[in-house]
This record gives structure tokens, sequence and C-alpha cells, in this order.
């Protein structure tokens, strides 16, 4: 039986950028806060550069590839303009996630499906461009086949459903929204993928899903950063690490 090899952690540092545009200016800054949390012990830095620029900005972004030494993960629609803000700074990863203007928050997986045609062409065109590419999906039959029939070498399976489930104490939706995720991660494996996960994570659930065995990456942020509020960036990037290394005690080799 092979070792498992530790769960990496992404450190998503979109709301620190969400405070400092509140006031303006350049504080509380995320680059400085993405070398806190790889202090810290962070895998990556995750950040969504969205088409409103809402949080963070393209200078943001600039600055992250340029300074920080860990991989740095951009999360981003796959429209024409952020497939060639990704290609000319050169991310280790792009992220493909689906937006809307009016959202708070990535509410929910690609339809990779439904949009093949659409997105084939912008995953090709990054990974012909050195950049490891994933897709955020839910963990569906459909979509999963189709994301390795494009190309795409990774996939982020969007955990939001069942973290919702486990928040309002809905035990039966909250066992099937799991089993469907470790039903995806069991198929994403059997087609070569890298699995990766995130939305809505906390201690309790980034444990729990760190002994998935085929899991490889949590991305985590929201939550991460309203931690920090209350016992510093450093410490709570500790204690997710802790959390997940937890869970991965309890895997075991498939």
């Amino acid at each position: 039986m092979s070792e498992l090899l530790p769960v990496r952690l992404g450190v998503n540092v979109d709301h620190v950028a969400t405070v400092r545009n509140a006031r303006g200016g350049r504080h509380p800054d995320p680059l400085h806060a993405a070398e806190v949390a790889i202090a810290a012990g962070a895998d990556g830095i995750t950040a969504h550069l969205r088409e409103d620029r809402r949080h963070i900005r393209d200078d943001d972004i600039h600055r992250l590839k340029e300074h920080i030494r860990k991989p740095l993960n951009l999360e981003m629609a796959a429209t024409d303009e952020m497939v060639a803000i990704a290609l000319r700074v050169k991310p280790h990863a792009a992220c493909l996630v689906p937006e809307r203007r009016e959202e708070r928050t990535t509410e929910g997986g690609l339809d990779v499906a439904g949009s093949r045609q659409h997105l084939a062409p912008a995953v090709q065109k990054l990974v012909a461009g050195g950049i490891r590419v994933s897709l955020f999906i839910a963990a569906d039959e459909a979509q999963i086949t189709t994301a390795a029939a494009i190309g795409a070498p990774v996939i982020e399976i969007h955990t939001g459903a069942w973290c919702e489930a486990l928040a309002a104490r809905e035990n039966e939706r909250a066992l099937a929204e799991f089993a469907r995720i470790r039903a995806g991660v069991r198929l994403a494996r059997s087609l070569g993928l890298e699995v990766h996960a995130g939305h809505g994570l906390d201690h309790a659930s980034a444990e729990t899903i760190a002994a998935l065995p085929e899991i490889a990456e949590l991305n985590i942020g929201h939550f991460l950063i309203g931690d920090a509020i209350f016992v510093g960036l450093r410490a709570a990037v500790e204690r997710m690490r802790d959390a997940i290394a937890r869970g991965r005690s309890k895997a075991s080799a498939p």
C-alpha cells in the first residue's frame, strides 16, 4: 500500500482585498496576507480576478506573481480578457469558475458538459501556455467526464451544497451530498484527473474531506479570513493545517 501525500492547502486572499476596498488605499494588503499565510504553512495562494474587480485587482495579481514563493492559483472566468491576462501573467495554475456580476460569491460549479465548445478552447490555450488548468465543478458524472475529455488536468469539486447542509444540520442531505462527492472524486481519479475541493469549508468539513485519499488540495478563503479576525491569520492557517492533517491521518491509500 502506497503512502498518501499530505493534502495541500491553498489560501484564498480575496476577502483581504474586500476589506481593503471598503476604505480604499492599500491596507490590508493581499500580498502581505499571502506572505503571512505562506509562512504559516500554506502551500499556495488563490486569488479571483473578477470582471468587475470587486476585490482582487490586476495589480494584486501582478504583485502576487512577482513576490510570493509558492504557487499562485488564478481563479477566473473563461473569457477572452481573463485568458489573455493569465497568459500574460503566467500564474502556476488557473481555476476556471462560473461568474455572474450579481452573485456575492461563486454560487455553483461550471456547466462543462453544456459549455464544452466555449470552454475547450480556453483550456487548450492555457495548457499550451504552461498553466495548470482546473475546472470548478459539481461532483457530477457528466461534468467530470467532460472535464477529462476537453483536456483539463485538474478539477476542483464544489463543496458548497454539502457544507450548507452541514451548517443547516440537514443530516440526510449532508450524507447524500458527501456520498456524491465521494463517488465523484473516485471517478475523477479513475480518469487520471488530479482532484481538489473547496467552497464553504471550515475546520470540521476540511478534516472530513481530507480523509478522502483522492483529494490532493483544498482551497479555502472566506472561513480562514473570518477566523483570522479573532485569532490572527497565522494562527488561522495553522489551525486549518492541523484540521487537514487530522483528516489525512484517517485516510487509507486506495
